[in-house]
């Protein structure tokens, strides 16, 4: 069962693995230096630190790794959109008691957007109205 723990729950990644989970998104399969390299541009990160975090998700089944010649390589379990939408849904629950309008609504006060994300935001208000969600 991809991105569950033994019990059957979902297991949530920690910030850090979030960014190993961006990188690997963004870049595909990829190996640890590759990863590295990406992290270490942003902040200073050791190449041990990375293969400890990779190994970890591996173990907590939020990475594939696979066998490349000499080389592990390693992907997300699961996919870009899936993971953000159990990341939200996580978010949703223990910050804002399950409530998509306070999710919102503070998403929308914390960070200005832009005139084509309000727009592409009220499509998407319109198309689930349409759709009777």
């Amino acid at each position: 069962m991809t991105g569950m723990d033994d019990s059957g729950g979902r297991v949530k990644p920690t910030n850090s693995e979030v960014e190993i989970l961006q990188v690997l998104w963004q870049r595909g399969p990829s190996t640890v230096r590759d990863v590295h390299d990406e992290l270490a541009k942003g902040r200073e990160i050791g190449y041990t630190t990375a293969l400890k975090l990779m190994q970890i998700m591996v173990e907590k089944n939020l990475l594939v790794r696979e066998e490349q010649g000499r080389a592990h390589v390693y992907r997300p379990a699961e996919a870009k959109e899936s993971a953000r939408r159990n990341l939200v849904g996580d978010l949703m629950d223990k910050a804002f008691g399950g409530s998509a309008r306070e999710l919102v609504m503070h998403a929308l006060t914390a960070k200005r957007a832009t005139p084509g994300e309000l727009a592409e935001i009220r499509r998407l208000i319109e198309q689930l109205e349409a759709d009777g969600v």
